[in-house]
């Protein structure tokens, strides 16, 4: 096998443990070509293609989350980890960790640890590196990496939600909300919400969105029995689809360009969370991006029209 060969082979992994490190799949891909540009200058091949590419990838990552951090703190509006269509990488010894580790709420967890407790927590617990390999890649000893497991572990614990449902219950409660607003139905929706339930979006400055959080079912129900029927008067689409393993849809334009994706985050038989990203750079690489000023303006005209 040749060395371009092994790397394509290992591409799946590595970008999954950039993306979970990064949280972004431009800033992921761009970790995965530095680290085949560092493999291939590299002299004679390494004992273990899979370990040196990984902790190179893992490396790469920890140096751009550690800017990013400081480019988030500055962030305009809320932060959301870019939407995942497909996580390319699959293992069903480890698909439960893979699946759950995706997730917005997960990634949004990643955030509070540390670059090393992120990048320890990623490889031992997500993708079950031992710790000789995982002491290598983040530059600690292995007695340093098993306290930085523990840390990890304890926060990613307290943050983890209670009452998480099943697969089919997801899709279920996911299929009704999103008959509910394609048809505005204010009653359907309060069925699926939680009494509580918080809604926002990240435009980052760059996109119409909610200008802050809704927080309760009828404020949300109103909200979104308004506004999508009148994107799909002017020609808009809504497509269902898993994003990061979460029930979630695409909202497309008249010309079926992206214009923003939602996720819905499902606690206790009801939507908890409702995540909307409309940061155009956040939406590129899942195709050509519309103008959502411009929709904006036109579905809230059909609005004032139909009253």
């Amino acid at each position: 096998m040749t060395r371009t060969q092994g790397f394509e082979q290992l591409r799946p992994l590595l970008f999954s443990i950039a993306y979970r490190l990064l949280g972004s799949v431009d800033d992921a891909e761009d970790a995965v070509q530095e680290t085949w540009l560092r493999y291939a200058a590299a002299g004679a091949a390494p004992d273990s293609v899979k370990a040196y590419l990984s902790t190179v990838v893992t490396r790469v990552a920890i140096d751009q989350l550690r800017s990013a951090r400081v480019r988030r703190e500055s962030y305009f509006g809320e932060w959301l980890p870019e939407p995942l269509l497909e996580d390319p990488y699959q293992d069903p010894e480890r698909s439960a960790e893979l699946a759950d580790s995706v997730s917005t709420t997960a990634l949004l967890m990643l955030e509070r640890l540390s670059p090393a407790e992120r990048a320890v927590f990623v490889l031992r617990d997500v993708f079950g590196f031992e710790f000789p390999e995982i002491a290598d890649a983040v530059g600690r000893s292995e007695a340093a990496c098993r306290q930085l497991a523990v840390r990890a572990r304890r926060h990613m614990h307290e943050g983890r939600p209670r009452f998480a449902a099943g697969r089919r219950e997801r899709a279920e409660l996911a299929g009704r909300f999103f008959d509910a607003i394609r048809g505005g139905d204010v009653g359907a929706l309060r069925e699926v919400l939680a009494a509580d339930v918080r809604a926002f979006g990240d435009g980052g400055g760059k996109a119409p969105v909610l200008a802050r959080a809704i927080v309760g079912a009828d404020n949300v129900a109103r909200v979104f029995a308004r506004l999508v029927p009148a994107l799909l008067a002017i020609g808009g689409s809504v497509e269902a689809r898993e994003l990061n393993g979460e029930p979630g849809a695409v909202f497309r334009d008249a010309e079926g360009k992206v214009i923003n994706t939602v996720s819905l985050d499902i606690r206790g038989g009801r939507i908890a969370t409702i995540r909307a990203v409309a940061n155009p750079d956040k939406l590129r690489h899942l195709g050509p991006v519309g103008d959502a000023y411009k929709v904006s303006r036109e579905a809230h005209e059909a609005m004032r029209h139909a009253g």
